[in-house]
């Protein structure tokens, strides 16, 4: 969010200042706006032009394209809007230096002057400030659910936290009290009831759980008398 704003900011700052550079003075005391968008490609001539088929024309393109990147959140569009800038400045830069011999930059107004390099920082402040957006996410991952880093416990296994199988607070929280679990772990009395109980010792009935009588035990009715 905060790079998105602060690239917004120096593209539409890069935007102004291409949209004035055509107001001021580009070569020998000659304005932007004297030089049609038509000498770019067929030559420089001493010709005046009007403000709308003048340089300005494409800087106002690109202007609006910045406002339009940064109202979509285009890191694409802002870029586009500097290229174009750039582009035509230094179109601009190849004609005057074919129609005048050469390029030179003086301070008595003879040579390039500070129209130029405001639209070149122009064009560099957009593409910096393209650079600095991070644009709008996809739709994917706009949609993308977050991933759980470690799966719930089941309901009948010990809950553990962190994941180093070491007990903790449970993850899950339920307003029902937990059952107890019977801490007995030995063989069952009653006798093995699978496979793998089956060589557990047997535990002896108590012998108060013994129906028999121990002082008199139970003894064989005499054999019948043979005749």
């Amino acid at each position: 969010m905060i790079r998105n704003i602060l690239g917004s900011v120096v593209a539409l700052a890069g935007a102004a200042s291409a949209v004035l550079s055509p107001f001021r003075d580009w070569y020998g005391g000659r304005a932007g706006q004297d030089y049609r968008v038509a000498d770019l490609f067929e030559g420089i001539t001493p010709a005046e032009s009007g403000v709308l088929v003048s340089i300005l024309l494409p800087f106002l393109g690109a202007a609006l394209l910045v406002v339009l990147g940064v109202v979509l959140r285009s890191r694409l569009v802002v870029a586009l809007a500097g290229l174009v800038v750039l582009g035509f400045t230094i179109l601009w830069m190849v004609r005057q230096g074919q129609a005048a011999g050469s390029l030179v930059v003086g301070g008595d107004g003879a040579g390039l002057q500070v129209g130029v390099v405001n639209a070149l920082a122009g064009g560099v402040l957009m593409l910096i400030g393209a650079l600095l957006m991070t644009g709008r996410r996809g739709r994917r991952e706009r949609e993308r659910k977050p991933v759980e880093p470690f799966a719930v416990p089941a309901a009948d296994q010990v809950d553990t936290w962190p994941p180093t199988q070491e007990p903790g607070m449970s993850v899950q929280t339920s307003p029902w009290p937990e059952p107890e679990v019977d801490p007995y772990t030995g063989p069952d009395p009653r006798g093995p009831r699978d496979a793998r109980t089956r060589s557990y010792p047997q535990v002896a009935p108590h012998p108060e759980d013994d129906p028999r009588d121990p002082v008199h035990p139970p003894h064989r009715p005499p054999p019948p008398p043979q005749g």
